[in-house]
């Protein structure tokens, strides 16, 4: 079981852990008397991490159970997608790119 946390690919990566962080907090918050939030969080807690374009991102809104984050900082753009935890996700999930900080970019810390 494991809770997806989509983050678009325009996102500066200095912001990312604390709109990643925000983003389960949240999630949990909403869907914290769901029975697959309360397996998970009295489990292993896994979380996934993925950076998408902004297709991708527009498509995920689509699935079940998750919530939309913005950042005030970035002109509350939505910039994030975390989903209830789950045991199969749809198949789109399996193709997302895991999140990984770019040493090239200038925002990086």
């Amino acid at each position: 079981m494991k809770m997806y946390i989509l983050v678009r690919d325009d996102v500066p990566d200095n912001f990312v852990p604390v709109i990643t962080a925000h983003a389960s907090l949240a999630c949990y918050k909403a869907y914290e008397s769901e029975p697959a939030m309360q397996q998970w969080i009295n489990s292993i807690f896994k979380k996934v991490v993925c950076k998408v374009n902004l297709k991708e991102f527009e498509n995920a809104k689509n699935e079940a159970q998750h919530v939309v984050l913005t950042e005030s900082a970035l002109h509350n753009q939505e910039v994030c997608i975390a989903f209830c935890p789950r045991e199969e996700y749809s198949k789109a999930f399996r193709f997302y790119k895991m999140w990984t900080p770019s040493r090239d970019r200038k925002d990086y810390l």
